[in-house]
């Protein structure tokens, strides 16, 4: 499987606030079936993070397409195929 790294700026504050907890249930259903490695949020509040591991990047798409948070008109979003170097922190 390929990881992604999918960027979801904020667009509407109110939106996101209302359908944040649809969007954790649909990143914990995601991380289930295996298909998100993590996820979080930015610390200034400009939106967030999740890495999915997923076959190609249209997979990935359809998927977001599926968030809440993109549903519902909360959240941008950007897809980049990322190559994680190490899996030690810092």
């Amino acid at each position: 499987m390929t990881l992604f790294a999918v960027l979801l700026p904020l667009k509407d504050k109110d939106l996101s606030q209302t359908y944040r907890p649809d969007h954790l249930q649909f990143l914990e259903e995601q991380r289930k079936k295996g298909n998100v490695a993590a996820n979080g949020k930015f610390t200034d509040g400009s939106g967030g993070l999740v890495i999915y591991r997923m076959p190609d990047k249209d997979s990935v798409e359809e998927l977001v397409k599926k968030d809440p948070f993109v549903k519902q008109g909360a959240r941008e979003y950007h897809i980049h195929e990322w190559e994680m170097v190490s899996e030690e922190w810092a």
